[in-house]
């Protein structure tokens, strides 16, 4: 798994704990410019062998290139078979047995798996760890296009592991020689807890990623940017919050569904004084995933119908970038540069 973070201290010690009983090996993790305690839990990680650190000072945030270099290295120094590229509020659930069991159903041609995103909101907070408070997720996330909202259906990838790998923004697709993506199917869920508390969005706010070099900043990171700068962050959050009005409204119409996996699932590696429990062999406390429901089926196919339109969306833009490159080459060729003279 590679992880790139940046101030995360109350969830990276969980996402990394969490994953390794997953079925995550190895964890190659960049802080960038950490100061609340992230690199000094990844630092610990790193001590007792189960993660490599990169640190990273850059003003600016480069998070396709960083992540693209812990892919490769995954490849070419920590010979992994698959990666997955994941940021410190996401926990690869997968959709039964473990990580290793969907992955090595993955047929021998494909390369790349999709997961989708699945957004849990904040709810008031009373000091509780996160998890214990925000067992509330959303049904309905909004189409990929829609502008003012923080709440999208979204997918991130996994890919099998390739040394000259290129990770794109955001770790939506991975690029690469063989690299064929398996569409229509999406066995892992990211549980994705974006907005904790009032103290970890001002930090998230503070931390440049909505200062991304990029002509394709996302919209959410593009609304947090805009309220930090104008000094909105408690309002921007506070407009997201579920508080227990709008939960009975939400369940009743059906927007929203309380799901305490994430809760319940720690629950088993989380000692009473805090310290999660790294799995060993026939570790008791290993995280059960068992296979969902078909009502559970029936709800994800929904809630992420919206991306296989975008997929056709960049399976069209891909084509087009392609036909693209070939004219060019084809401009550049003997023949090409006849035709400019003769004209």
């Amino acid at each position: 798994m590679t992880l790139l973070a940046r101030d995360e201290a109350d969830i990276v010690d969980a996402q990394i704990a969490f994953h390794l009983h997953a079925g995550v090996d190895f964890v190659i993790a960049t802080s960038h410019r950490s100061m609340d305690g992230t690199a000094e839990i990844l630092e610990r990680h790193e001590r007792e062998g189960h993660l490599r650190l990169i640190r990273e000072d850059a003003e600016d945030v480069r998070q396709a290139e960083w992540v693209t270099r812990m892919a490769r290295l995954a490849a070419t120094d920590h010979g992994a078979d698959w990666v997955i590229n994941t940021d410190a509020d996401e926990f690869w659930w997968p959709r039964a047995g473990s990580l290793k069991d969907v992955l090595a159903a993955v047929p021998g041609r494909f390369g790349v798996v999709r997961g989708a995103w699945r957004h849990f909101v904040p709810r008031p907070d009373d000091g509780a760890f996160f998890a214990e408070r925000m067992v509330v997720r959303l049904r309905r996330p909004a189409h990929p296009g829609a502008k003012e909202t923080v709440f999208h259906a979204h997918q991130k990838v996994a890919h099998r592991a390739l040394p000259h790998v290129h990770v794109e923004l955001g770790n939506h697709d991975a690029v690469g020689a063989g690299l064929l993506p398996l569409r229509g199917w999406l066995p892992i869920e990211i549980l994705h807890f974006s907005f904790r508390s009032l103290e970890q969005v001002e930090k998230k706010g503070r931390g440049g990623w909505w200062v991304c070099p990029s002509p394709d900043l996302a919209e959410h990171i593009a609304l947090l940017g805009r309220a930090s700068a104008g000094g909105r962050i408690a309002e921007h959050l506070a407009a997201a919050t579920v508080d227990d009005d709008a939960l009975a409204r939400g369940l009743a119409d059906g927007v929203l569904a309380v799901d305490t996996r994430l809760r319940d699932a720690l629950w088993r590696i989380r000692r009473d004084d805090g310290v999660f429990v790294l799995p060993e062999p026939g570790d008791p406390r290993r995280i059960a995933f068992p296979h969902p429901a078909p009502r559970d089926d029936a709800a994800l196919a929904a809630e992420t119908a919206p991306l296989a339109e975008i997929d056709g969306v960049v399976r069209a833009a891909a084509r087009v970038q392609a036909l693209e490159a070939r004219l060019a080459r084809l401009e550049r060729e003997p023949l090409g540069r006849l035709h400019r003279l003769a004209r």
